[in-house]
């Protein structure tokens, strides 16, 4: 007998409560994150013992990467406070290079790790059960996977889409692993490039008892260009809706 593929079949309760304990424990420890966390994962504790860190990681240049990077991966993965203040650590102990690298690797690795939790917990019975479904919900998961990798690029590159809303809507969509791990990486380098960069820049705004412009994301001369690679990001998706209008037209 032949059996769908898309059907996620029958569900044993056991198994089905483990599959939503690792979405369980990210929500447990993001809500706990925010709440004990929020003051300490700031740019005033990074201006507090930046000499300290930076005698570490002089003394101990690799551990401190390797320190630097699981400290990154679990504030991505259980979405805790001070995502952004991590990017500009990154910048401030390693430069811009290879600072970026560190930064983009280890973001990369902890979104991928909450994509693979929400997969295992929802996405893949979820994505099933909008393929085998009728009207608007399987069209529209058509759509998406017809334009996966401009779409992907899309909500990494514009900065208005929230990077937890990237790492999870991916997983409830079906998308495969391997387009998420590179659309990721490839996508957030232009937003952790600029941010590296102020990171690695901080020494100046110490010493003059400043902080860090983190707006600078959205001035002309940065913001234009990710806009521009948004466009083309978009342009795929453009040219086959004109096709399809036009495939429409020509039928009529």
């Amino acid at each position: 007998m032949m059996t769908d593929p898309t059907d996620p079949g029958p569900t044993d309760p056991g198994k089905s409560r483990l599959r939503h304990l690792p979405l369980i424990t990210i929500a447990i420890v993001a809500t706990l994150g925010a709440v004990l966390l929020r003051d300490t994962l700031s740019f005033e504790t990074l201006q507090t013992h930046r000499a300290t860190l930076l005698a570490y990681r002089d003394a101990h240049y690799a551990l401190s990467v390797l320190g630097f990077m699981a400290a990154y991966v679990a504030i991505v993965a259980f979405s805790l406070p001070g995502a952004t203040v991590a990017t500009l650590t990154g910048g401030f102990l390693f430069a811009t290079w290879p600072g970026t690298l560190f930064n983009v690797s280890a973001a990369t690795i902890g979104a991928t790790l909450i994509f693979l939790a929400a997969r295992w917990g929802l996405g893949a019975r979820l994505a099933a059960r909008m393929q085998a479904g009728e009207g608007r919900v399987p069209r529209l998961k058509r759509a998406i996977d017809e334009n996966q990798w401009s779409a992907l690029f899309l909500i990494r590159l514009v900065p208005a889409v929230p990077f937890f809303v990237a790492n999870l809507l991916p997983a409830l969509v079906g998308v495969p692993l391997h387009r998420y791990v590179i659309s990721t990486f490839l996508g957030i380098i232009p937003g952790g490039l600029v941010y590296t960069s102020v990171g690695a820049g901080l020494g100046a705004v110490f010493a003059r008892g400043e902080s860090p412009d983190l707006g600078i994301i959205f001035e002309p001369q940065i913001l234009l260009p990710i806009l521009g690679l948004s466009a083309l990001a978009a342009l795929p998706i453009l040219i086959k809706a004109l096709r399809r209008r036009r495939g429409v037209s020509d039928a009529i």
